[in-house]
C-alpha cells in the first residue's frame, strides 16, 4: 500500500508526540519537526506509510538521544492487560465459539496503537473489548482462519503493539504451539512489540519468539534481516496483526490473514471497510 497525502499530517503528529516522549525540551521538539518536515517534503510516497514512519522515529531517537521513547508506556500496558487476562480468557472458555471470541479479543487489543491514539487508557481498552464482542465479524473468515491453521505446518504470527500482545496470547492458545512462531520488531519503534514485551507478556513461554531485524512499524521485507526473510518465505501461513503490517504486506503474494481494527480513514478507503470495523481478511 502506498502513502497517501492524508498520511502526511498523521506522520507529523506522530513525530511531535514521539519527540515529547523522548525529551521535555521544546528546542528538541522543534529540531525533530524541522528535520521530519524537510524529509517528508521530498519523500517517496510510493512507499508504504510505515517506511516513512520508520524514518521519522529514527530521527526522533537520534535527536532526543532516547533509544526507546515509549519504553515506560509499553511496559505499563503489558502489565495492565496482564491483570485482565484471566477475565478475558474466561470469555473464551465459556464461548460457544472460542476461536471467534479469541479473534475478537485479539482484534480488540489493536486499539492500543500510539500511532493513532497517543493515550488510550484502561477505560478505552475495556470499552474496546466490549464493543469488539458485539461488532460484525465474518464467520466465514473465522472458519477459513481455523482451517488454514489446521493445514499449516509453519505459521508466523506477526505481532503489533505492547499490551495487545497479551490478548494475542488468547488467540495463539487456540493454535498448535509447536507450529507457530511469534514475531517482534528488531528495534524499538513507537509502541510496537519487542523481545522485552514478549518476555513481559509471557509470550516467550508459550511459543518461539523471533525478531524481524527491522525498526519499521510494520513488516517491510526489504528492511528485515535475511534470517527473518528466510523464515517468512518458508512459512505457509502468515497471521498479521495491525494496520502497519497490513500497509506493508497487502501486496505481498503470500497466504496472509490480516487482523486489525479499522481506525484510519486511509485504511478504510483502501480496504472498503467501515470506520471502526473489525477486520479479518484473507489475502
Amino acid at each position: 500500500m502506498r502513502t497517501y497525502l492524508e498520511c502526511v499530517p498523521c506522520l507529523v503528529r506522530q513525530a511531535l508526540e514521539a519527540a515529547r516522549h523522548g525529551s521535555r525540551e521544546e528546542t528538541v521538539h522543534k529540531k525533530v519537526l524541522g528535520r521530519v518536515l524537510s524529509s517528508l517534503a521530498g519523500a517517496d510516497l510510493s512507499q508504504p506509510p510505515p517506511v516513512l514512519g520508520g524514518m521519522i522515529h529514527r530521527t526522533v531517537r537520534e535527536i532526543t538521544g532516547d533509544p526507546d521513547p515509549y519504553a515506560e508506556a509499553k511496559t505499563r500496558f503489558d502489565l495492565m492487560i496482564l491483570e485482565l487476562l484471566d477475565s478475558f480468557r474466561r470469555l473464551v472458555e465459556i464461548s460457544d465459539s472460542p476461536l471467534e471470541t479469541a479473534v475478537r479479543l485479539a482484534i480488540a487489543g489493536n486499539i492500543i496503537d500510539f500511532s493513532v491514539n497517543a493515550a488510550p487508557n484502561s477505560s478505552d481498552i475495556r470499552n474496546g473489548v466490549k464493543e469488539s464482542l458485539s461488532l460484525p465479524l465474518s464467520a466465514v473468515s473465522v472458519r477459513q482462519l481455523g482451517d488454514a491453521v489446521t493445514r499449516a505446518r509453519n505459521i508466523l504470527y506477526l505481532g503489533d503493539n505492547a499490551g495487545e500482545i497479551v490478548l494475542d496470547r488468547l488467540l495463539i492458545e487456540q493454535f498448535p504451539h509447536e507450529r507457530l512462531t511469534f514475531v517482534v520488531k528488531g528495534t524499538p519503534v513507537i509502541n510496537d512489540v519487542t523481545c522485552l514485551d514478549a518476555d513481559t507478556s509471557g509470550m516467550s513461554e508459550l511459543v518461539e519468539v523471533i525478531d524481524n531485524g527491522s525498526d519499521v512499524p510494520g513488516t517491510f521485507l526489504p528492511s528485515c534481516s535475511p534470517s527473518f526473510r528466510e523464515r517468512f518465505d518458508r512459512a505457509d501461513l502468515i497471521i498479521s496483526k495491525g494496520q502497519g503490517n497490513y500497509e506493508t504486506l497487502s501486496e505481498v503474494p503470500k497466504t496472509i490473514f490480516f487482523l486489525f481494527k479499522a481506525k484510519c480513514p486511509v485504511i478504510t478507503m483502501d480496504t472498503g471497510m467501515e470506520p471502526g470495523s473489525l477486520v479479518l481478511m484473507k489475502h
